[in-house]
């Protein structure tokens, strides 16, 4: 039997000594283990005498860690000392087992370690769920006021340090995560991206040697106050990033010169009447209800005389006059019926269609807009008259043009590798260089960039600046002068190995944690998690 309790002792506390297993019992819910401490004495809380003095004992209960789905719960006797320390305040204290039990514990220290894990990776309301599923029962409040009581990490002053922003609420209010770039750890985190708390923060550790940012104003000016002799190093993917957009803008100012990628499409011949044109006799287009209703009509009674059926049998059947079936009859084509006032007839509005078909061609269909802006040029008629004109010119049947490509698609075609490209988009992009030379000048511009980049280069930027400022392109002129404002922290960058690639890596994380937490959770718990978690 007493082999069987040691046994017992090393397969439920293997790392923890004087502690007699006594018994076990174990049912179809729960494991109870009766055990007893073993130690000489203990040593007093508060003076730290050693006293071997029983002055009585008691059960404790405290939750273990659970067993096959069954919850464990220690029966545990504890003795009560006496301090042998006259001086001390306490006159009585109990003992507590290092690595098992704590004052006022109702959990043992295992069972404390593996909700705060389980507290880390869900927090609230996630981990209690878990924790119930492994045998624990425990509040959401329980698992966070476990990961609260974490000890703060011990983290070395970084040598390379990366910085950026992350939002706790976007567009209103952000706050700052620190990394250390050389073991991809986070650090710490400020509640505000203010570069006075960046700044107080590098002066408490003066051995950081380079500080990687993007071109953010607050972090250069935290990073030069807080760590002058530090290297600031611009992150490379920002860079090319303001590039990129850069380019894009520059694309969409030169649109026009998009258009030679379109085929021109042959002109109408004169000789040859359009098709969709209706012919001079014809005062009504198809789809005009009174025009479709007279073909409708003269259709069937030209089929019901070719029938052989009579004028007055016609006039019977469809009920209307002897003279209105002659007239049907008598029409050759149902254009010969469409006289009298009807005919030729003008509108107030025929001498601003003119200014609405241009309109109309520049992309503005919307009646309502079309309508207030001829007011002004004299338009006395109604909106309805404007936008009946409008629905037929929608309705009609129009030719199909092909469009030019968007200024996005052209700015992905200079971005990308020139060997990358597909032969299509290559030979496209050669003929929109050669018809617009500001095209081919930002080309050239965002190609010499790439390869600075990518080479490390960045003793070549202010070569490159100076190019960028003898051509015509406003908006790579004002990339230019943010650039130039920070030209130290942009040429480390274009040099060095060092960028904030795994910062932006914790930036997404941080995201991903808070919305897992629903915005619920303040900045203690969320710096917990980041910094703790593994």
């Amino acid at each position: 039997m007493k082999e069987v309790l040691l046994r017992l002792e090393e397969l439920l506390f293997p790392s923890i000594v004087d502690v007699a297993v006594l018994s076990v019992d174990v049912n179809i819910a729960i494991v109870r283990v009766d055990a007893r401490c073993t130690a000489g004495g203990a040593t007093c809380p508060g003076c730290g005498t050693w006293s071997d003095q029983v002055h009585g004992s008691y059960l404790r209960f405290p939750a273990d860690v659970p067993s096959g789905g069954r919850s464990v719960v220690l029966q545990l006797r504890v003795r009560r000392f006496t301090c042998r320390n006259a001086e001390c305040g306490r006159r009585t204290f109990v003992e507590q087992i290092t690595g098992l039990t704590r004052r006022h514990g109702q959990q043992t220290e295992r069972l404390r370690s593996t909700l705060a894990a389980i507290g880390l990776a869900l927090a609230g309301r996630a981990g209690a769920r878990l924790a119930h599923v492994l045998g624990v029962s425990v509040s959401r409040s329980t698992v966070l006021r476990l990961v609260d009581a974490l000890a703060e990490a011990e983290v070395p002053i970084p040598r390379v340090v990366g910085v950026d922003e992350y939002a706790t609420r976007k567009g209103r209010h952000y706050g700052t995560v620190l990394v250390d770039v050389e073991t991809r750890r986070p650090i710490d985190l400020l509640p505000d991206r203010e570069g006075s708390s960046l700044a107080a923060w590098l002066a408490q550790r003066p051995g950081i040697e380079v500080v990687c940012r993007d071109r953010a104003p607050f972090f250069a000016e935290g990073a030069t106050a807080g760590a002058p002799q530090a290297v600031q190093v611009a992150d490379r993917w920002h860079l090319w990033h303001n590039l990129a957009e850069a380019a894009e803008r520059s694309t969409a100012q030169h649109r026009q010169c998009l258009r030679v990628l379109v085929p021109e499409t042959p002109e109408t011949s004169e000789t040859e009447p359009d098709p969709a044109e209706e012919p001079s006799s014809s005062p009504w287009p198809t789809g005009h209800r009174f025009a479709d209703r007279t073909r409708t009509m003269h259709g069937t009674i030209h089929a019901l005389v070719e029938a052989g059926h009579s004028r007055r049998a016609i006039q019977r059947q469809l009920g209307m006059t002897s003279r209105t079936v002659k007239r049907y009859a008598d029409a050759a084509r149902p254009e010969d019926l469409f006289t009298g006032q009807w005919q030729a007839r003008t509108s107030v509005l025929d001498e601003y269609k003119t200014y609405l078909d241009d309109r109309w061609n520049e992309g503005c269909t919307n009646a309502s807009t079309l309508w207030e802006e001829i007011v002004p040029l004299g338009y006395k008629g109604s909106y309805q008259r404007v936008r009946a004109y409008l629905h037929q010119k929608r309705t009609s049947p129009r030719p199909v043009t092909a469009r030019p490509p968007s200024p996005r698609t052209v700015a992905g075609w200079i971005l990308r590798r020139p060997e990358t490209l597909p032969e299509t988009e290559h030979l496209q992009l050669k003929s929109v260089r050669a018809n617009c030379p500001e095209i081919d000048a930002l080309t050239r511009h965002v190609r010499s960039f790439a390869i600075m980049l990518t080479e490390r280069q960045g003793e070549r930027l202010p070569d490159w600046l100076e190019a960028v400022r003898q051509d015509d392109l406003p908006s790579l002129h004002t990339l230019a002068a943010g650039i130039d404002r920070d030209r130290d922290a942009v040429i480390a960058g274009l040099t060095l190995p060092w960028n904030s690639g795994v910062v932006e890596g914790h930036v997404n994380r941080i995201k991903m944690l808070k919305r897992q937490m629903f915005g619920r959770a303040g900045f203690n718990l969320l710096r917990k998690r980041v910094l703790l978690a593994p």
